[in-house]
């Protein structure tokens, strides 16, 4: 029953992004412009070549788009908060826990459609997948795997903080400093030697380290098992403390 609630709340949210041109405007075109941005301003003094950044860029855009991107289910989650919506839910025979669920698994669509469109432009723009069908297949699986972890980390943000602008004002101050802190934009090795110490042990690093070994054929192996780990750490810790915390304040 729970799984039934949850796929008709996930319908019910992707519904309402749909009859929403402002919202699915944002989530087509606010990665694009990301993209194409940093490869069209950066990539010359970067690498040399526009061509040549995409290559370096994409992979590590994505999990950037990731991290950016969930933190709509922050926002979601505490705006059903503030209408009454979830008021509403309290008089219905339902699990508690299918309406997080929900919203994370509407999400889930929303960051594979955003996904999607970026490696469409990027494939048009000249990237290569030189990890071949295996390592797009790979990475694709990544992408939604920390799509999730990081959905339930941000419906954690928004359930326990009490307004729409602490919620978006402590998502920014997580996800920027650990995405451009890392080897999202450019190598580790062209950073400051105390910056370099941080970046090669933050998980947007090794989440993008994993990416490019799939996507770009290099090493994959130790990446992708601390990128696994990493998303499995971060849903067994936040998906049974959002739904606790939903609970209570619900």
């Amino acid at each position: 029953m729970m799984l039934s609630q949850t796929v008709v709340l996930a319908r019910r949210n992707l519904l309402h992004v749909l009859s929403d041109p402002q919202q699915v405007i944002g989530m087509s075109v606010q990665p694009l412009m990301f993209l194409l941005l940093f490869v069209y301003v950066f990539g010359g003094a970067i690498s040399g070549s526009t061509t040549q950044y995409l290559q370096f860029l994409l992979p590590g855009l994505l999990v950037q788009g990731i991290g950016f991107g969930t933190m709509q289910t922050a926002l979601g989650l505490n705006a059903d908060f503030q209408h009454g919506l979830i008021d509403r839910f309290r008089s219905l025979p339902m699990a508690r826990s299918a309406v997080v669920a929900g919203r994370v698994t509407a999400d889930i669509v929303r960051t594979a459609w955003s996904s999607l469109i970026i490696v469409g432009v990027a494939v048009a723009l000249g990237f290569r997948f030189h990890g071949g069908l295996p390592g797009a297949l790979g990475a694709a699986g990544l992408v939604l795997a920390l799509g999730v972890a990081l959905c339930w980390v941000m419906a954690f943000l928004g359930v326990s903080l009490r307004s729409p602008e602490s919620v978006q004002a402590t998502g920014f101050m997580v996800v920027m400093p650990l995405t451009f802190a890392s080897s999202v934009l450019v190598p580790a090795a062209s950073m400051p030697g105390w910056l370099q110490s941080f970046v090669k042990v933050n998980p947007v690093t090794i989440f993008a380290d994993a990416m490019r070994g799939l996507m770009l054929g290099g090493a994959v192996a130790m990446p992708v098992l601390q990128a696994v780990a990493w998303i499995a750490g971060l849903s067994v810790i936040f998906g049974p403390l959002t739904v606790s915390r939903f609970r209570r304040r619900a």
